[in-house]
């Protein structure tokens, strides 16, 4: 291993209105430390401190934590003294001590995902001297309290062992509550804060069998430690794995000096947007707690008010509270602090106009004073992102290229998703009323467990709060109910971050995890329940909705048509059916990629012909049997062709194996050989005969086309006479017809000259022609080898990555499910190869492919029409190789098309 290099830089201070890093180093220091380090360079009061940087991290991983220490001790101790000369306090001193946080942080925003420490540097006599130093003995103890059951669960690892059971330090608050008879924590003594200091430390002791330190210097490592630890924890892995976040990039830690929110009735914190994170709407919103610390907030222990005074009202409103409880109980910062509430609103303005974009902030009221504690772009739903997108665009804040490289491709996903029916909702019976944290509609069944998310195929998760723990669940959850928690809630945050829909705060709600049950309106609800949330509105719905269709108008549709300005690549569908082209059609495909023929087969009324052809022993047999197929394969085409009037249709002969066709089961079998008019046992031994040892490589594609002819004759004239039809009634039709799973030039030219025989024979039957492409599918290694060969007989190339990854990689992929997860939570695999196109292995094939074609036939038009023709890095990779266009399913043709325009983009600024 080599040896770490001592005189680098790792450590990064910021404060005062200096800093020695800026927002463009988010690499190195991390998407919260670069932020930290332009804030206070622009001059926003920011609390002093340093960023040990993302690089450290590695080493930390490397290396091992003396090792580490050893290498930063001294730049550590240099920042350490900095922030005591700014703040005018000394690190561990009992008479006037500097306390502080460390926090994570990212390139990338990864909301709750790592780990924070608050509160750093107090013992039992640093909160003495805090005590006096502040003349508030409560706000010392309440801040100590808070450090140890932080410190206990985050560096010690003391957490709930049983899913069921709560957290052992929140175990110790509650019997403490009932005891006192109280409700809040604001409503501790002193003495009953000491009590809870006592009994956390015992717990520690009890459990780990280790005394909590008392060396602040100690708890700063540790702590530290801890933070480049929670990079490689089990959330962090999975929210990684999520967003296809490599896991060398590490993490940073940042130290700050602490501000404190809970101080007393002039002190408070909250977390704000410039932006609406849920529909874009261009209103600065968020939530505060007076007498708070930021995790409060976040972790939905209290719900918190409204920053602003419009939304308090629009709260007021979903909560049906009167204006007089509102105002009386429930007020805005605005109203409550109008001097505080004018400066934070300044400076948002002042970083989203400075970021060029939608800001996420947290602030803390320290006795009158503000501190802004981070900022960073926010994570919105797909509907905010496009929406702020263009709002910006229309703002002349950013230009078009900006506001469409701003869109995340997969997020416009969210907007293609089913809504309640408005008419169905007349009828819905609400039984409470929550937060509209992240908007969408979610019908499911009850579950109160993360790890139960996959119990039911639409399943609503539903928790007091969720915590950081809970993100595999809420990621394979329809929906997220909470009965607590505000708008910035870690539910609300993440749930709009994955574009979830989420219903927060629902005070109603009863839930027991021990029986896995829900109260609320006088009825209880068991686990497996249906329920259906409304994340736009709030409502809890008793019971399943009908859903419909979105409508995609308003900016959406001004997305598609900038994106069609910047694309030259096109982008078409895999559609099998005449509903499908439609849909395809309606969010702008350029045409049909990909129709695979051997899905119309399998209808009652066609799957016995099928099996007659495939089990006749003579050409007259199977003639007779294809005949009665061939109407109904001309009736698909020409709804096909209609639904695409007047764009390409890509049509694939018949590909798989015939024994997919031909049934197994005793009573089938004895069925189709009365029909065919032969014996059980010729029927048995014809199906027996059809069985491969590896059907992937046996008798499929092109092959079957080539050992019996007249299937594809037979497609061939239901092609052709289906455009010849549509013709007629002035309906323009574009086929292509595309011979699959070629590997030598002769198998395409034998295909070739039956495809074309074929067709003269009709046109000269029917007296009347119609331009028609035959091409193939590159789907086997060898044919992107020969392609200058094939090219010459070829009018085009379709890419079939899905098979060609198979053999490229030798997995297949029925199977693949084995060992893929521990190649990609290993490292040998970055990503899926049947998910993202394998640009180094597979991605050389295509390229190679797409040259040596071009090299014999220059006007050749080529495409893929794998799974990876809606994935966006696929997309761009298609782009920069001179592909003519991508396909993919209907309902990722939107996705497609910005991220071919994003590719064009890239292309122009590299």
């Amino acid at each position: 291993m080599e040896l770490a290099n001592k005189t680098k830089t790792r450590v990064y201070t910021f404060g005062n209105k200096k800093a020695d890093g800026n927002s463009s180093m988010r690499n190195l220091l991390g998407g919260k430390g670069a932020n930290l380090a332009e804030m206070s360079a622009i001059g926003i009061p920011v609390p002093p401190g340093f960023t040990i940087s993302t690089e450290v991290c590695t080493e930390y991983n490397q290396l091992g934590k003396d090792e580490v220490i050893n290498l930063i001790n001294s730049e550590v101790e240099l920042a350490v003294a900095k922030i005591e000369k700014t703040m005018n306090t000394k690190f561990g001193d009992a008479k006037n001590p500097l306390l502080l946080s460390v926090r994570s942080g990212a390139r990338v925003s990864m909301p709750g995902m790592m780990d924070t420490v608050l509160n750093l540097g107090l013992n039992d006599d640093v909160v003495e001297g805090l005590a006096k130093k502040t003349k508030n003995e409560r706000f010392a103890w309440d801040s100590y309290r808070r450090f140890v059951q932080m410190y206990g669960g985050v560096v010690m690892g003391v957490k709930a062992i049983n899913k069921e059971d709560l957290d052992p330090f929140e175990e110790i608050i509650d019997n403490l509550k009932e005891k006192r008879g109280i409700a809040l924590d604001t409503e501790f003594t002193v003495q009953d804060l000491k009590d809870l200091v006592f009994d956390f430390k015992k717990a520690i002791y009890r459990r780990i069998g280790k005394e909590f330190p008392a060396n602040p210097w100690d708890q700063l490592w540790l702590a530290v430690m801890a933070v480049f630890d929670s990079w490689n924890g089990k959330r962090a892995v999975y929210y990684r794995n999520m967003h296809g976040y490599p896991a060398d990039w590490g993490t940073a830690v940042n130290v700050q000096a602490m501000v404190f929110g809970n101080m007393g009735e002039n002190s408070g914190t909250g977390v704000c947007f410039t932006r609406d994170a849920g529909s874009g709407e261009n209103l600065f919103n968020g939530e505060y707690l007076i007498n708070a610390q930021g995790e409060d907030v976040v972790a939905g222990v209290r719900t918190p008010q409204q920053i602003t005074k419009i939304g308090s009202q629009r709260w007021s409103e979903l909560a049906q509270i009167t204006e007089k409880q509102r105002k009386n109980s429930y007020p805005s910062l605005e109203e409550v602090m109008p001097e505080i509430f004018k400066e934070l609103n300044d400076y948002q303005q002042i970083l989203e106009n400075h970021y060029r974009d939608m800001q996420d902030m947290e602030f803390t009221i320290q006795e009158g004073k503000l501190w802004i504690l981070q900022t960073r772009n926010g994570k919105r739903t797909g509907a905010a992102m496009v929406k702020i997108a263009m709002d910006l665009l229309k703002q002349k804040l950013i230009s078009e290229e900006e506001a469409l490289l701003r869109i995340e491709p997969n997020k416009l996903d969210e907007l293609l998703h089913p809504v309640f029916d408005p008419k169905a909702l007349k009828s819905a019976h609400v039984i409470a009323q929550g937060l509209p944290a992240s908007p969408g509609a979610a019908t499911g069944q009850l579950v109160f467990f993360a790890e139960d998310a996959d119990k039911f195929k639409n399943s609503i998760l539903t928790r007091i709060e969720t915590s950081p723990e809970d993100l595999e669940g809420m990621n394979l959850a329809k929906g997220i109910l909470t009965a607590r928690g505000g708008m910035t809630s870690h539910a609300a945050v993440v749930a709009r971050g994955m574009g979830k829909c989420c219903v927060s705060g629902a005070g109603a709600l009863k839930i027991n995890y021990k029986t896995k049950t829900m109260w609320v309106e006088g009825k209880e609800y068991h686990e497996g329940d249906w329920i259906s949330i409304n994340g736009s509105t709030g409502n809890i719905i008793d019971g399943k909705v009908a859903t419909i269709e979105p409508e995609l108008t308003g900016e959406f549709a001004e997305v598609m048509k900038l994106s069609d300005r910047y694309s030259s690549m096109k982008v078409r569908t895999n559609a099998d059916t005449p509903e499908d082209a439609k849909v395809a059609r309606n969010f702008g495909a350029t045409g049909i990629g990909l129709t695979r023929t051997e899905h119309m087969f399998f209808e009652v009324d066609r799957i016995k012909a099928m099996r007659e052809m495939i089990l006749s022993d003579t050409v007259k047999g199977r003639k007779q049997a294809l005949a009665k197929l061939l109407p109904m394969q001309r009736e698909d085409f020409e709804g096909i062709f209609e639904a695409m009037e007047g764009l390409p249709v890509t049509i694939r002969l018949l590909d798989p194996p015939l024994h997919e066709f031909v049934p197994h089961q005793l009573a089938t079998l004895r069925e189709l050989a009365d029909e065919m008019h032969v014996s059980l046992e010729s029927v048995k031994i014809k199906v027996a005969d059809l069985e491969e040892f590896n059907p992937m490589l046996g008798h499929r594609g092109c092959r079957l086309g080539n050992t019996y002819p007249e299937i594809t004759e037979m497609q061939t004239r239901a092609i052709i006479e289906a455009a010849l039809n549509l013709k007629k009634k002035g309906i323009e039709t574009k086929p292509e017809i595309m011979v699959p799973l070629v590997g030598t030039y002769d198998e395409f030219v034998a295909q070739e000259t039956i495809i074309r025989t074929t067709a003269e024979a009709i046109f000269a039957e029917r007296k009347d022609k119609v331009d028609y492409f035959v091409g193939t599918m590159i789907e086997i290694p060898r044919a992107a080898l020969l392609a200058d060969k094939i090219a010459k007989r070829a009018d085009f190339f379709s890419f079939g990555t899905n098979d060609l990854t198979q053999m490229t990689f030798g997995y297949s992929r029925d199977d693949a499910g084995k060992f893929l997860p521990i190649y990609l939570e290993q490292g040998i695999l970055k990503h899926d190869p049947f998910e993202v196109l394998d640009q180094e292995g597979v991605g050389q094939l295509v390229t190679m492919g797409t040259q040596r074609g071009r090299s014999t036939n220059p006007k050749l038009k080529v495409g893929i029409c794998g799974e990876h023709g809606g994935e966006p890095s696929s997309v761009e990779f298609c782009y920069n190789n001179g592909l003519d266009y991508v396909s993919c399913s209907p309902y990722r043709v939107p996705i497609a098309r910005v991220a071919s325009a994003q590719a064009a983009i890239k292309a122009i600024l590299s």
